[in-house]
C-alpha cells in the first residue's frame, strides 16, 4: 500500500477514487506518566514516555487507515493529513486522526 501526503502518485496514474478514509485512535494517558512528565516540563528536556504514546497512537490510526483502504480495493492513499488532538478531563486523553483519499493507481 503506497501512503502519501501529496495528492498524485509520481509515475502512476490514479485509474479510480474510492473515496475518503480514516484511522483514529485515543489513548488514555496513565497517571505515572503524567507525573514523570510533569517533573520533566518543570526540569526541562524530552518526555520520552508522551513520545511513545504518540507514536504508538499514530501508527494504529495509520493501520486503521490502511485496512480501511484495502476494504474498499484500493492500492493507495493520497492526500494524507494527520491532526493530533488532547481530549477528556484535563487532556487526558490523546487522540490522532488520519485522513486520505482510497485509490487505484496503476
Amino acid at each position: 500500500m503506497i501512503m502519501t501526503t501529496t495528492n498524485n502518485l509520481e509515475g502512476k496514474e490514479v485509474k479510480k477514487y474510492l473515496g475518503v478514509v480514516t484511522g483514529e485512535a485515543i489513548l488514555g494517558a496513565n497517571i505515572f506518566k503524567d507525573i514523570f512528565a510533569g517533573i520533566r516540563d518543570i526540569v526541562g528536556g524530552r518526555s520520552a514516555s508522551y513520545e511513545k504514546e504518540l507514536q504508538n497512537a499514530r501508527r494504529i490510526a495509520f493501520q486503521e487507515l490502511e485496512e480501511k483502504a484495502n476494504r474498499v480495493g484500493a492500492n493507495s492513499i493520497i492526500g494524507i493529513d494527520v491532526d493530533y488532538e488532547t481530549i477528556g478531563a484535563n487532556g487526558s486523553m490523546l487522540m490522532v486522526s488520519v485522513t486520505g483519499t482510497a485509490v487505484f493507481a496503476e
